[in-house]
Protein backbone atom coordinates (compact mmCIF):
# COMPACT_ATOMS: atom_id res chain seq x y z
CA UNK A 1 0.00 0.00 0.00
CA UNK A 2 1.38 3.57 -0.90
CA UNK A 3 -0.68 7.17 -0.41
CA UNK A 4 0.35 9.75 -2.14
CA UNK A 5 -1.07 13.12 -2.05
CA UNK A 6 -0.45 15.79 -4.90
CA UNK A 7 -0.94 19.52 -4.42
CA UNK A 8 -0.30 22.28 -6.55
CA UNK A 9 -2.56 24.82 -8.26
CA UNK A 10 -4.78 24.92 -10.80
CA UNK A 11 -3.93 23.42 -14.53
CA UNK A 12 -0.12 22.69 -12.71
CA UNK A 13 -0.27 18.86 -13.64
CA UNK A 14 -1.31 17.34 -11.14
CA UNK A 15 -3.72 14.79 -12.92
CA UNK A 16 -1.30 14.28 -15.34
CA UNK A 17 1.11 13.02 -13.16
CA UNK A 18 -1.44 10.78 -11.21
CA UNK A 19 -2.20 9.20 -14.85
CA UNK A 20 1.33 8.25 -15.18
CA UNK A 21 2.43 7.15 -11.94
CA UNK A 22 -1.02 4.51 -11.86
CA UNK A 23 0.30 3.91 -15.65
CA UNK A 24 3.96 2.99 -13.91
CA UNK A 25 1.83 1.34 -11.65
CA UNK A 26 1.34 -1.63 -13.86
CA UNK A 27 -2.08 -2.50 -11.75
CA UNK A 28 -5.29 -2.08 -12.93
CA UNK A 29 -6.73 1.61 -12.08
CA UNK A 30 -10.34 3.26 -10.94
CA UNK A 31 -10.57 7.07 -11.17
CA UNK A 32 -12.99 8.42 -8.56
CA UNK A 33 -14.16 11.53 -9.70
CA UNK A 34 -16.04 14.28 -7.47
CA UNK A 35 -16.90 16.64 -10.75
CA UNK A 36 -20.41 17.23 -11.29
CA UNK A 37 -21.24 19.32 -14.79
CA UNK A 38 -23.00 21.96 -13.28
CA UNK A 39 -22.25 24.08 -16.82
CA UNK A 40 -20.79 23.80 -19.99
CA UNK A 41 -17.23 25.20 -18.96
CA UNK A 42 -17.05 22.06 -16.04
CA UNK A 43 -18.73 19.72 -18.74
CA UNK A 44 -15.89 20.39 -20.94
CA UNK A 45 -13.42 19.97 -17.98
CA UNK A 46 -14.44 16.61 -17.46
CA UNK A 47 -14.13 15.23 -20.90
CA UNK A 48 -11.48 16.53 -21.36
CA UNK A 49 -9.92 14.46 -18.45
CA UNK A 50 -12.04 11.50 -19.47
CA UNK A 51 -9.98 11.74 -23.06
CA UNK A 52 -6.80 11.86 -20.93
CA UNK A 53 -7.40 8.70 -19.30
CA UNK A 54 -6.96 4.98 -20.96
CA UNK A 55 -10.23 3.48 -21.90
CA UNK A 56 -10.28 0.81 -20.04
CA UNK A 57 -9.69 2.46 -16.45
CA UNK A 58 -13.02 2.25 -14.62
CA UNK A 59 -14.24 5.92 -13.85
CA UNK A 60 -16.37 6.48 -10.59
CA UNK A 61 -18.62 9.25 -9.59
CA UNK A 62 -18.03 9.52 -5.99
CA UNK A 63 -18.96 13.02 -4.82
CA UNK A 64 -21.26 12.15 -2.30
CA UNK A 65 -19.56 8.47 -1.62
CA UNK A 66 -15.12 9.14 -1.74
CA UNK A 67 -14.72 7.82 1.59
CA UNK A 68 -16.60 4.28 0.07
CA UNK A 69 -15.26 4.19 -2.86
CA UNK A 70 -11.64 4.45 -1.84
CA UNK A 71 -12.74 1.57 0.74
CA UNK A 72 -14.40 -0.59 -2.16
CA UNK A 73 -11.64 0.00 -4.98
CA UNK A 74 -8.50 0.58 -3.42
CA UNK A 75 -7.26 -2.83 -2.29
CA UNK A 76 -4.41 -4.64 -3.08
CA UNK A 77 -3.55 -5.15 -6.47
CA UNK A 78 -5.30 -2.11 -7.14
CA UNK A 79 -4.51 1.62 -7.81
CA UNK A 80 -7.02 4.24 -7.02
CA UNK A 81 -6.81 8.14 -8.54
CA UNK A 82 -8.84 10.15 -6.74
CA UNK A 83 -9.24 13.66 -8.78
CA UNK A 84 -10.27 16.10 -6.85
CA UNK A 85 -10.64 16.36 -3.56
CA UNK A 86 -10.82 20.38 -3.40
CA UNK A 87 -14.01 19.57 -5.36
CA UNK A 88 -15.21 16.71 -2.96
CA UNK A 89 -15.15 19.56 -0.06
CA UNK A 90 -16.89 22.37 -1.85
CA UNK A 91 -19.46 19.83 -2.35
CA UNK A 92 -19.28 18.82 0.93
CA UNK A 93 -19.44 22.35 2.50
CA UNK A 94 -22.06 23.82 0.05
CA UNK A 95 -24.11 22.14 -1.79
CA UNK A 96 -26.43 20.84 1.49
CA UNK A 97 -27.10 23.99 2.84
CA UNK A 98 -24.42 26.85 2.29
CA UNK A 99 -26.81 29.35 4.83
CA UNK A 100 -23.81 28.55 7.67
CA UNK A 101 -21.34 30.35 4.83
CA UNK A 102 -23.07 33.94 4.98
CA UNK A 103 -23.27 34.03 8.66
CA UNK A 104 -21.10 36.36 10.64
CA UNK A 105 -19.20 34.11 12.75
CA UNK A 106 -19.72 30.84 10.23
CA UNK A 107 -20.00 27.26 11.98
CA UNK A 108 -19.04 24.54 9.78
CA UNK A 109 -21.98 22.08 9.38
CA UNK A 110 -21.89 18.86 11.05
CA UNK A 111 -21.82 16.59 8.02
CA UNK A 112 -18.29 17.79 7.06
CA UNK A 113 -16.98 17.31 10.47
CA UNK A 114 -18.24 13.30 10.04
CA UNK A 115 -17.17 13.13 5.97
CA UNK A 116 -13.80 14.01 6.84
CA UNK A 117 -13.11 11.85 9.74
CA UNK A 118 -14.69 9.02 7.19
CA UNK A 119 -12.21 9.79 4.45
CA UNK A 120 -9.34 10.24 6.93
CA UNK A 121 -10.34 6.48 8.47
CA UNK A 122 -10.59 5.27 4.35
CA UNK A 123 -7.23 6.72 3.05
CA UNK A 124 -5.44 5.12 6.36
CA UNK A 125 -6.74 1.85 5.82
CA UNK A 126 -6.38 1.53 2.05
CA UNK A 127 -4.80 -1.66 1.05
CA UNK A 128 -3.91 -0.47 -2.73
CA UNK A 129 -1.86 2.35 -4.31
CA UNK A 130 -3.81 5.94 -3.17
CA UNK A 131 -3.08 9.07 -5.69
CA UNK A 132 -5.18 11.53 -4.20
CA UNK A 133 -5.58 15.00 -6.05
CA UNK A 134 -6.08 18.50 -4.52
CA UNK A 135 -5.23 22.07 -5.10
CA UNK A 136 -3.60 24.12 -2.81
CA UNK A 137 -5.87 27.29 -2.52
CA UNK A 138 -4.34 29.08 0.72
CA UNK A 139 -1.13 30.95 -1.63
CA UNK A 140 -2.84 33.48 -2.81
CA UNK A 141 -4.37 36.81 -1.06
CA UNK A 142 -7.01 36.34 1.81
CA UNK A 143 -10.43 35.80 0.29
CA UNK A 144 -13.32 38.25 1.01
CA UNK A 145 -16.23 36.62 2.95
CA UNK A 146 -16.09 34.63 5.69
CA UNK A 147 -17.92 31.54 4.57
CA UNK A 148 -14.71 31.55 1.57
CA UNK A 149 -12.31 32.14 4.09
CA UNK A 150 -13.87 29.01 5.49
CA UNK A 151 -13.39 27.10 2.44
CA UNK A 152 -9.99 27.85 2.42
CA UNK A 153 -9.16 26.91 6.34
CA UNK A 154 -10.68 23.65 5.96
CA UNK A 155 -8.70 22.70 2.63
CA UNK A 156 -5.63 23.52 4.29
CA UNK A 157 -6.38 21.65 7.20
CA UNK A 158 -7.18 18.28 5.06
CA UNK A 159 -4.50 18.52 3.14
CA UNK A 160 -2.43 18.68 6.92
CA UNK A 161 -3.97 15.84 7.92
CA UNK A 162 -4.02 14.09 4.87
CA UNK A 163 -0.21 15.11 4.52
CA UNK A 164 0.28 13.24 7.86
CA UNK A 165 -1.46 9.71 7.20
CA UNK A 166 0.01 9.66 3.31
CA UNK A 167 3.52 8.44 2.88
CA UNK A 168 4.28 10.77 -0.45
CA UNK A 169 3.35 14.60 -0.17
CA UNK A 170 4.31 15.84 -3.98
CA UNK A 171 4.16 19.88 -5.08
CA UNK A 172 3.41 19.87 -8.73
CA UNK A 173 4.10 22.99 -10.46
CA UNK A 174 4.77 23.20 -14.40
CA UNK A 175 4.03 19.92 -14.45
CA UNK A 176 7.33 19.28 -12.44
CA UNK A 177 7.08 17.00 -9.11
CA UNK A 178 8.77 18.07 -6.16
CA UNK A 179 8.56 15.51 -3.08
CA UNK A 180 7.59 17.23 0.22
CA UNK A 181 7.28 14.23 2.23
CA UNK A 182 8.44 10.79 1.12
CA UNK A 183 9.54 10.47 -2.36
CA UNK A 184 7.78 10.87 -6.30
CA UNK A 185 6.85 7.99 -6.95
CA UNK A 186 7.45 6.22 -10.29
CA UNK A 187 6.19 7.39 -13.29
CA UNK A 188 7.19 5.28 -15.92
Amino acid sequence: MTTTLLLGGARSGKSGLAEQMAHASGQPVTVLVTATATDDEMAARIAHHRQQRPSHWQTVEAREVLAEGIEQHCVAGQTVIVDCLTLWLSHALFTADAQWAEAPAPVLPAAWQAARSRLLDAVTQASGTLLLISNEVGLGVVPLGAGTRAFVDEAGRLHQALARVCDNVVWVAAGLPLAMKGQVPACG
